[in-house]
């Protein structure tokens, strides 16, 4: 796993096309946005939102953030946005 691509991608539509792009040719998902291609390159597919969201200033809404980010595998921006603003309540991530 020496060579790796990331995308930054700027909603939750584009996080989709690329991610089905790749999974759905042959590739397979793995944990926390990232994804192998059939050739057994791997990708991580980021959100805007999502660096975003772990890098705020509330560390707190940041760690829920990055919690959250944690129990998925493709990344869903709704399932971050909630968690930022859950204040202590646990949001369960989707697509699990």
């Amino acid at each position: 796993e020496a060579f790796s691509f990331q995308v930054i991608t700027e909603d939750q539509a584009e996080t989709d096309r690329y991610w089905n792009a790749i999974v759905g040719n042959g590739g397979a998902e793995s944990a926390c946005g990232w994804c192998k291609d059939r050739w057994g390159l791997s990708w991580q597919i980021t959100p805007r939102a999502l660096l975003e969201a772990t890098t705020s200033q509330d560390q707190a809404a940041a760690k829920r953030a990055f919690e959250a980010m944690m129990g998925m595998k493709k990344i869903d921006i709704a399932a971050i946005e909630a968690a930022m603003k859950s204040e202590g309540r646990r949001v369960i991530a989707a697509n699990l």
